[in-house]
């Protein structure tokens, strides 16, 4: 955080330092060094501007620090494969969203540091990112409507999507997906779930949750 912000603030310095000129510049008919005055302070502009957006979509995250509860999810049926999902975060407010099929997963992203960026003394941060519901039918999956729905705010320039798609860019950034592991639907379930540095973990936490698993268990075997 802070070597972002010191580099927003540089850069911001250079943008105007190189700007403040141009206007003499121009003035006195030295249109060659105005142009390359203007040049130097957009390229100083434009990486504080990318310093400034990679800043907010860090301090987005919330930090990780060995298992840590993230979230409770109970589920209400609706009618037949239909439910509503009610997603409890510490802080916001609960979430009531229609979820469909016979199973749900919740799925994050997660960033790590590994050298040079350890150096910086950073804890891993994570941002839930999906629910989704699924069918245990293959044939199912392939005809019924799913349903699908985006827990992350997006952002001009994130830096989980960032680490992924431009590795080389973001060197010491480790960008990944912990994944709760599909569990069943059942009426009046109810969820606890925790995130460590490797994977989202569902757990049941009342009866109703404890039977659905279990008779789901049964069926897998």
């Amino acid at each position: 955080m802070i070597w972002l912000v010191a580099a927003a603030c540089v850069f911001s310095i250079l943008a105007l330092l190189f700007l403040r000129p141009v206007f003499g510049q121009l003035r006195r008919g030295r249109f060659v060094r105005a142009t390359g005055s203007i040049a130097v302070s957009a390229s100083a502009a434009a990486l504080a501007t990318a310093a400034v957006l990679v800043c907010m979509s860090y301090v987005s995250y919330k930090r990780l620090v060995a298992e840590k509860p993230v979230a409770l999810i109970e589920f209400s049926r609706e009618s037949g494969n239909e439910y509503t999902a009610r997603l409890m975060l510490d802080g916001e407010l609960d979430r009531m969203l229609p979820i469909r099929g016979d199973e749900w997963q919740l799925d994050a992203r997660v960033l790590t540091w590994k050298p040079p960026a350890t150096i910086l003394g950073l804890d891993p941060v994570y941002q839930l990112e999906r629910l989704s519901g699924r069918y245990s039918s293959v044939d199912r999956e392939l005809t019924e409507p799913r349903t699908v729905h985006s827990l992350a705010e997006e952002r001009p320039l994130d830096l989980w999507n960032l680490a992924r798609e431009y590795p080389s860019w973001t060197p010491g950034v480790d960008a990944f997906y912990g994944t709760a592991t599909y569990l069943p639907l059942a009426d009046g379930a109810r969820f606890s779930i925790t995130l460590s540095r490797d994977a989202l973990v569902a757990r049941p936490v009342n009866e109703q949750a404890r039977q659905a698993v279990g008779t789901w268990g049964r069926k897998q075997e």
